[in-house]
């Protein structure tokens, strides 16, 4: 329901505040796009109203109706319009608590609201706000949790380019190796073919040249001598006491073709691909355990080749599943839940390490002593911590340089000794019922480096 002020800057054409008002000269007001709607297509121009004829098809703007329009517009939307019953046109100043809704005090005292309990706007409008903030409150925590969310994923995206980028590099890096190695190789073996193919050429040469003079003597002898055969009998028996001699010249045996003479194509191509694998194992390592970045700690720097890890700065990983950021551990990239595995780790001198292995089932957890077996130094000694038994010193007489782990994961042992004087340091027994990943803890700025393990090549004959 317009108030009257309301009513006075509408127009009566269109019922809303007048824009751009034009006047007539019976001195009412209309929308200047009103007044030109309502005259399309009539011959007499008239006001809309009083139906007096306009002495002019443009009239003239109501500059003052303008300006009262647009401060009245102005105001109205600075300022909320009251709310009204909408039964009996009075102010909304309580509400039913029954119905949940505002009223005016007639409804109050209407049957519809008989024995209902009521409150005042101001008090009911307090108590839903808060009883609405608090119910808004774990959607205003969830929202902040899906933006950190989504940063981090804007992160996290950003950092996998980075790491696509590096790994791209490195695969690249080794592949030249490879290739170096195997133009190299390939050069060294043509360089033998060519030497092979020189040497046979310039022996078959000094046999060509050989047999090209002696063929030259003799066909000088058949000559002479077919020469004197064809003489007057006085000039051949006169000749003939040195035709004998030159026939007397004992012979060569006859001419053979060296040995060995052919390019030794066995030699050159016999299991070349297999001889060529074999030479390359020189150049290449490989390593039982290869340590995974996505689960190291945010204090730890990995070398390229992922076998080695130190403290150091490293600059913000992204948040990511598999990563623990309380812990300065990193894990190897596969986990056991069968077989035998065995693997080297060098300590050298190094007071803050860890190894051992972690139960899948802890790995991304704050508190990861339920599913860890581990040992480490422990104030110039050294002591073994498993979830079944608290940290235990352990009878190490001398001081660890490499340390072999071996888990037997079927048999339900994890054990520890020193690869140098091959003495048994300490055995976890426990029945494995999950997945376990070797476990580095690394707090030092020198590496853990994992060693390689004997690369051999074996032909077996078949029977």
């Amino acid at each position: 329901m317009a108030s009257r002020l309301e009513e006075g800057f509408c127009c009566s054409v269109c019922h809303g505040v007048f824009k751009d008002p034009v006047v007539l000269s019976c001195s009412h007001s209309f929308c200047r796009d009103c007044l030109q709607s309502w005259w399309a297509g009539k011959v007499i121009k008239e006001c809309p109203l009083c139906k007096r004829r306009s002495s002019r098809s443009e009239p003239p703007s109501n500059l003052v109706l303008k300006n009262l329009c647009e401060s009245f517009l102005q105001e109205r939307g600075q300022r909320p319009p009251e709310a009204l019953c909408s039964l009996h046109s009075e102010r909304l100043k309580l509400f039913c608590l029954d119905h949940q809704q505002p009223v005016c005090v007639v409804c109050r005292d209407s049957r519809t609201h008989s024995d209902h309990s009521f409150r005042p706007i101001d008090e009911a409008a307090q108590d839903l706000r808060e009883e609405l903030q608090t119910s808004l409150k774990p959607f205003q925590e969830k929202l902040k949790t899906f933006k950190e969310v989504k940063v981090k994923c804007a992160h996290t995206a950003g950092y996998m380019k980075l790491q696509a980028q590096r790994t791209e590099t490195q695969i690249k890096e080794q592949f030249q190796k490879l290739h170096q190695f195997l133009e190299e190789e390939e050069e060294a073996r043509m360089a033998a073919l060519r030497e092979e193919e020189k040497q046979k050429r310039r022996k078959m040469k000094e046999k060509m040249e050989a047999v090209s003079r002696e063929i030259a003597a003799l066909s000088h002898t058949v000559r002479a001598t077919e020469e004197e055969l064809r003489a007057e009998d006085v000039s051949f028996l006169l000749n003939y006491k040195a035709a004998v001699e030159r026939l007397q010249r004992p012979l060569l045996e006859d001419p053979q073709l060296p040995s060995g003479a052919l390019i030794d194509q066995a030699k050159h191509l016999g299991n070349l691909s297999f001889n060529i694998w074999s030479k390359m194992k020189d150049m290449v390592s490989c390593y039982p355990v290869v340590l995974d970045p996505n689960t190291a700690g945010p204090t730890l720097v990995l070398s390229e080749d992922l076998t080695s890890v130190r403290a150091g700065e490293t600059g913000r990983r992204p948040y990511c599943f598999e990563r623990s950021d309380h812990f300065s551990i990193v894990l190897g990239s596969e986990g056991f839940s069968s077989g035998t595995h065995s693997w080297d780790v060098q300590v050298g001198d190094y007071t803050a390490w860890g190894l051992g292995v972690l139960a899948e089932s802890v790995k991304w957890q704050e508190d990861i002593a339920p599913g860890l077996w581990r040992i480490r130094p422990d104030g110039g000694e050294y002591s073994a911590l498993s979830p079944s038994h608290p940290e235990a010193p352990l009878p190490v007489q001398r001081q660890l340089r490499r340390v072999r782990v071996r888990l037997d994961w079927d048999g339900g042992t994890l054990s520890f000794s020193d690869p140098d004087t091959n003495t048994h340091i300490h055995t976890f027994t426990h029945t494995f019922t999950e997945r376990l990943f070797p476990y580095i803890y690394n707090d030092d700025t020198l590496p853990l480096q994992m060693l390689p393990m004997a690369v051999s090549v074996r032909v077996e004959q078949q029977e």
